[in-house]
């Protein structure tokens, strides 16, 4: 089975804006570059030395708000411009204590009062991640067709908050490709796990408001809440739009 590659999205602040890139380079045993670098721990966060799991960060499913949020990320400066239909834009660097003050004050309009409030920027010198090991998500365009004829809605590929998505594929083949290796450009990958989906995804990425109730679409239709693969780097290379991917 081959095809293309259609996108590549980061989102250097977990839950906290996208960002679609014309290419990247993946490192072996690392995240897509920049991806859930900072996350937003709120104030009922207990956080441990390096990753944390995201129920101590701000994020979609708690604050659907925030699933509106655009970002645009410099690495070379480590500014980041973030953009919200709501808020307008706030350009900051997340690792400066003034800035991340500003901010604090510019996202928290966007977190539901009765929701624990957003207090500072952390980073792990991985990717804040889902998943306890540093993962590159892999989502296929069939299976979001699928999934959006079911519910009689066009379904975004920003609700899913993915990395690579994936052209040419069956819907939901990339179930069965648990185990295997993935060539993606120059790099590959190992297929890991499936991904278990939140309430984020029941948000429209353009209102930031519950529109589609996803995860009930995805438990009648299937039996599970599951939408996307993690995958791991096992070969660092370039990876583009366009470029063909293949199962090894």
């Amino acid at each position: 089975m081959t095809g293309t590659l259609a996108q590549i999205c980061r989102h250097p602040i977990k839950g906290h804006g996208r960002e679609t890139l014309a290419s990247v380079r993946l490192l072996a045993g690392e995240c897509l570059p920049w991806d859930r670098h900072w996350a937003v721990a709120h104030e009922a966060a207990k956080l441990q030395p390096g990753w944390n799991p995201c129920m101590n960060f701000a994020r979609g499913a708690k604050a659907p708000a925030l699933m509106a949020m655009t970002s645009v990320f410099d690495a070379a400066t480590g500014q980041i411009c973030l953009t919200h239909p709501e808020q307008g834009e706030i350009c900051f660097h997340p690792d400066t204590a003034e800035d991340v003050a500003r901010f604090l004050a510019w996202v928290r309009p966007l977190n539901p009062a009765n929701r624990a409030q957003p207090v500072g920027i952390v980073s792990a010198g991985r990717g804040m991640t889902d998943s306890d090991f540093p993962s590159v998500s892999i989502l296929n365009l069939a299976s979001l067709k699928d999934l959006s004829a079911k519910m009689a809605m066009d379904l975004s590929v920003d609700r899913w908050r993915g990395n690579l998505w994936l052209a040419g594929a069956d819907a939901w083949a990339e179930f069965g490709w648990i185990g295997r290796h993935i060539k993606i450009g120059g790099a590959v990958l190992r297929i890991e796990e499936r991904i278990t989906r939140c309430k984020a995804t029941t948000v429209d990425p353009q209102t930031g408001r519950v529109d589609g109730d996803t995860l009930a679409a995805l438990e009648s239709a299937f039996g599970h809440q599951d939408f996307g693969v993690y995958a791991i780097v096992v070969e660092s290379g370039p990876i583009a739009v366009g470029d063909e991917w293949s199962l090894a």
